[in-house]
């Protein structure tokens, strides 16, 4: 981890808190990466039924919180660069990086599928844009992609406030709710109805949550400890009934107003925690997680299958909790190792489409 440690210091931002809080979401994001890697590779994870536990108890808050993250962004982008530029740069960083590694692992996926936990076929690969759910992690960025750009259309074309924002949120994330409880599937349609809200509920807070009021309170430990019991009372409740079910979506989809009290106080405690971890500029590792939290995304998936196929099949180790520990370090620090090295060679072209050239943030 000595490496990390040499992040630009001169490059701390005013926002670097959402880093913080960026990278708390996509550490919890690998960790059930992880737990179902090994799961579905056949180990024997049921003889670790804490682990499990884990997996379902830090489940319900992490998609919500990237949303709310990328929301905080939108209004000062939109001023910034106006409609069209703005849909411009979503394409660039988003949408595109989104197809290019979506299409590297399912080519992976379809030439190695002997050794993968999973079986493609190349009609999969349109499944990025209309179903990617079947893709594994690629529909988050089909989401975000799709959400912020309706977004954008919506408030600069039909003049839509964030009031009547965030009443079109509340009717498509109750919609999408009734839609699973009768069985109707939309495709990419489901995701973008889902988090909608939760984009908006971002910009929504962006033009408050830097006042000097509203840090004095985020970074207060008299928060942390007010939140801290009601957060592992939920996240108890919504554990149990998840387990309870053997479905780490029942209360997603079938208990919308308190999927939205889980999502709401989940998120409010890694915002605290994270402008705590800012103001005293402790754990900066987190924050460089963070920063490359979409590049970790593209990757991870493919390096946590290397990693797993190296230790299990040619090391034959079949501890599960060395394997976690190994899949869970090298599915963070690989994909960041790996980002500023195609930087570094001038390959950035594998993330963007746009021509500045993107800076290394390691050294």
């Amino acid at each position: 981890m000595g490496f990390l440690q040499r992040f630009d210091q001169s490059e701390l931002r005013r926002d670097s808190w959402l880093d913080y809080d960026k990278g708390i979401s996509i550490i919890l994001v690998s960790f059930r990466h992880c737990y179902e890697s090994l799961s579905n590779s056949g180990l024997d994870v049921a003889s670790y039924p804490v682990l499990e536990y884990i997996n379902v108890f830090l489940f319900g808050f992490r998609m919500p919180l990237f949303f709310i993250a990328s929301g905080i962004f939108f209004s000062s982008s939109i001023a910034k660069r106006g409609l069209g530029k703005y849909a411009k740069v979503r394409v660039q960083n988003i949408l595109y990086p989104m197809l290019v590694w979506g299409a590297i692992q399912l080519t992976l996926q379809i030439i190695f599928s002997p050794f993968t936990n999973t079986v493609y076929a190349p009609s999969d690969y349109l499944s990025l844009i209309i179903d990617p759910r079947r893709t594994g992690q690629f529909w988050y960025l089909n989401a975000l992609f799709f959400v912020g750009l309706i977004y954008a259309v919506l408030k600069i074309k039909i003049k839509l406030n964030i009031y009547l924002q965030l009443i079109l949120g509340l009717v498509m994330y109750f919609a999408v709710s009734l839609l699973r409880q009768h069985f109707i599937y939309l495709g990419f349609l489901m995701d973008i109805l889902q988090y909608y809200l939760f984009f908006g509920i971002g910009d929504f807070i962006s033009t408050s949550i830097n006042s000097n009021r509203s840090k004095k309170l985020l970074s207060s430990y008299g928060l942390l400890f007010f939140l801290l019991p009601i957060f592992i009372l939920v996240q108890y409740i919504f554990t149990d009934i998840n387990m309870f079910h053997q479905d780490n979506y029942y209360v997603e989809h079938t208990m919308p107003f308190f999927y939205l009290l889980v999502a709401f106080i989940g998120c409010l405690l890694s915002i605290n925690i994270s402008f705590i971890l800012t103001g005293l500029n402790k754990a900066n590792y987190i924050r460089i997680i963070g920063y490359h939290s979409v590049y970790i995304f593209c990757m991870q998936i493919i390096l946590m299958a290397a990693v797993r196929i190296f230790l299990v099949k040619i090391c034959l180790i079949s501890s599960v909790p060395f394997l976690l520990i190994a899949l869970l370090f090298s599915g963070i620090i690989l994909p960041i190792v790996a980002y500023n090295l195609f930087v570094k060679l001038k390959m950035q072209w594998l993330f963007t489409l746009a021509p500045t050239v993107i800076k290394p943030r390691i050294t």
